[in-house]
């Protein structure tokens, strides 16, 4: 079945010195807030010119009537339809080092079949390990340092402290079954998620981006130039900050978010209860409320200066 759902192509030559080679894993949709995931992907894929190793069959695993492709309408016809695509390139690192990068749309049926296929990749090109990149939205601030969990197949894959200590159910994600099959087939996969403070998820978030690709420089043993994502990322600090300033009832939201993070942070030091004490929480309507006129704010922003990348839709 697994030979149904993806057709690699057999290029030794792209990848004649990979020794100890790594497979990055983006897939796009639910576990990526703030496009945090897939602007990590950009980035990787323009380090070097990529070659296309292996294609899945998008048709078997998406579901269009779900998330519908974009199609642009012309005065009386169709054009530039833009078919997903989940594919598998080639590509090198900042110092030559040869990776692979998945990416795509995350598969809506047949994730088992999906985990087998990738297996089947895996063991053709004889990755090493598979990384996967992923964010989720939280109610932590953003002018506090961007928590990643880390997580692995096998305990000692774990790159640093887990911020986790118990037990947590979850939605499930393609990319969590990947990573539990490929360890139940002897097979390293390990990964990271970024928390996006909640009331920036639906807009493009850089900063997170950076970070995810920091930790996968060290879980991926790959070297990454920043420089670019970097300054992206301070682009987008600034106009958060500015707008902000001028809005104090936004301000305040955030302002209950830094105190309820920073009692958690102090509680977890001193090894007391994690849960902050009684310290006020913004309330679901309030930070809804507050935010909604934030971000169509920010979006009327981007429409009256094209000028501005930071929030130039894309």
């Amino acid at each position: 079945m697994a030979d149904r759902l993806v057709h690699i192509v057999d290029d030794a030559e792209v990848l004649a010195d990979a020794g100890d080679l790594t497979m990055v894993c983006v897939l796009t949709g639910f576990l990526d807030a703030g496009k945090s995931a897939e602007l990590a992907a950009s980035h990787l894929a323009e380090l070097s010119d990529g070659k296309v190793v292996a294609t899945f069959d998008v048709d078997a695993l998406h579901d269009y009537r779900a998330r519908r492709p974009p199609v642009t309408f012309v005065r009386d016809h169709y054009v530039d339809y833009e078919a997903p695509r989940l594919v598998v390139r080639a590509l090198r690192d900042t110092g030559g080092t040869p990776f692979l990068l998945l990416t795509g749309p995350e598969p809506d049926i047949r994730w088992e079949a999906f985990a087998r296929a990738v297996r089947e990749v895996v063991d053709h090109f004889g990755v090493a390990r598979v990384v996967s990149l992923g964010a989720v939205p939280m109610a932590v601030p953003h002018t506090r340092p961007i928590a990643i969990t880390p997580h692995a197949n096998r305990p000692d894959l774990v790159p640093g402290e887990s911020p986790w200590q118990g037990e947590l159910r979850v939605p499930a994600s393609a990319q969590a079954l990947l990573e539990i099959r490929l360890g139940e087939w002897g097979l390293d996969a390990l990964g990271f998620v970024a928390h996006i403070p909640h009331y920036l998820a639906q807009m493009e978030y850089p900063q997170a981006a950076l970070v995810l690709l920091e930790h996968l420089e060290i879980g991926g043993h790959l070297t990454i130039d920043l420089g670019d994502l970097r300054e992206s990322a301070e682009i987008t600090e600034t106009e958060v900050d500015r707008y902000l300033s001028s809005h104090d009832e936004v301000g305040d939201v955030v302002r209950g978010l830094e105190q309820q993070y920073d009692s958690f942070r102090e509680a977890e030091a001193a090894g007391s209860s994690l849960l902050a004490g009684d310290e006020p929480l913004p309330t679901g309507e309030e930070i809804g409320s507050a935010f909604e006129a934030f971000l169509a704010d920010l979006d009327d922003q981007s429409k009256n200066d094209g000028d501005d990348p930071g929030w130039e839709e894309r």
